[in-house]
């Protein structure tokens, strides 16, 4: 996959006076997990049509780059088992080269790491988030359904011996996995992981019974872990960030880091650099909101990227100043699209 670099053109800088620089973009819906918080059991993928292409994809990309972009996350989905991914990391590897991209990482649940750690590697990749809910065997495939656990520590292996540095993200869930937190902080250090935390978020609807699930009674607030923490633990905070929405601490016995991402019990959004594109090419300037702009039609209207670079603009000149989630008996998803759908 060759492909030619526009132009640089203007940052992109949003009604909020916040430059955009971190673009996450999902590469496929699809996954060979069903985690209970970011999909139903039985869900109905998209049809292959709608999908981007990987040539598409790294159009797209690039554009972001060419406008400011300094950090791209490739998600999911798992977006390892999308077919002929490498190419795609491969290509996009060359704004690294160049200096126009400062990262290129990508949000994994780790079960294709064993595969693939060394092209990653290769292709320029340093940085890697690895979702583990828990240790426990028999949690992780309740958590994931259709996970294995020794599958994941495989992948998690390759990556060490490849050289990537891994960041262990994690979702705090009341009466699930909040009696492993520390277990988990001790592991981490044992193998020179950070670990980031994160709150579950009001998104879909995690028992795909219509239902909504039962967020209220797994909500944990990260604020109330902390202090928890801070009982056996010395949390030293942090000055340290990776362009994304965590707050870190180091955790003074491993020497790691542990970050908190917290939505819900102390928003973030006022330092928010970054927007989504889905695999489809629907642009979401906001996790927490509807608001949504498609680049498909741009991008497949011209073979020059003009269109696409406008359409871009004008949605950055929409984002909203944050979103609106609420966590509570009675209280709707704060959207109806699952996570797995935005990217992870």
């Amino acid at each position: 996959m060759t492909l030619t670099d526009p132009p640089q053109t203007a940052p992109l800088i949003d009604p909020f006076g916040r430059a955009i620089t971190y673009v996450r973009v999902s590469v496929t819906d699809r996954c060979d997990f069903r985690c209970v918080y970011c999909m139903s059991e039985d869900m109905t993928f998209l049809p292959k049509a709608d999908i981007l292409s990987l040539e598409e994809l790294d159009r797209l990309c690039s554009a972001f780059v060419a406008m400011g972009t300094r950090k791209l996350r490739l998600t999911g989905g798992e977006p390892l088992v999308r077919r002929n991914i490498m190419e795609l990391i491969r290509s996009l590897g060359r704004h690294l080269r160049t200096g126009a991209l400062d990262e290129l990482t990508l949000t994994t649940n780790g079960s294709q790491l064993a595969r693939h750690a060394d092209g990653l590697r290769a292709a320029g990749v340093r940085r890697i988030n690895v979702s583990v809910d828990t240790l426990d065997p028999d949690r992780f495939a309740t958590i994931t359904r259709w996970g294995r656990l020794a599958q994941v520590l495989d992948g998690l292996d390759a990556a060490k011996r490849a050289g990537l540095e891994v960041k262990i993200n994690a979702v705090a869930l009341k009466g699930v996995n909040d009696g492993e937190i520390d277990h988990m902080l001790a592991w981490c250090g044992e193998q020179g992981f950070d670990l980031t935390l994160i709150e579950v978020m009001p998104l879909g609807d995690m028992d795909g019974n219509g239902g909504g699930a039962v967020r209220e009674e797994q909500f944990m607030s990260l604020r109330a872990l902390r202090a928890d923490l801070e009982q056996r633990w010395t949390l030293i905070d942090s000055t340290y960030r990776t362009g994304g929405p965590a707050r870190y601490v180091t955790v003074g016995e491993t020497g790691r880091r542990l970050g908190f991402i917290t939505p819900l019990s102390h928003n973030f959004c006022e330092s928010c650099n970054r927007v989504r594109v889905t695999c489809t090419g629907t642009l979401y300037m906001c996790l927490g909101q509807e608001d949504a702009a498609d680049l498909r039609a741009p991008l497949r209207a011209s073979p020059d990227d003009g269109l696409l670079h406008d359409a871009i603009r004008d949605a950055i000149r929409a984002k909203p100043k944050g979103h609106d989630f609420i966590i509570g008996r009675g209280h709707a998803p704060a959207v109806g699209r699952h996570m797995s759908v935005t990217g992870g």
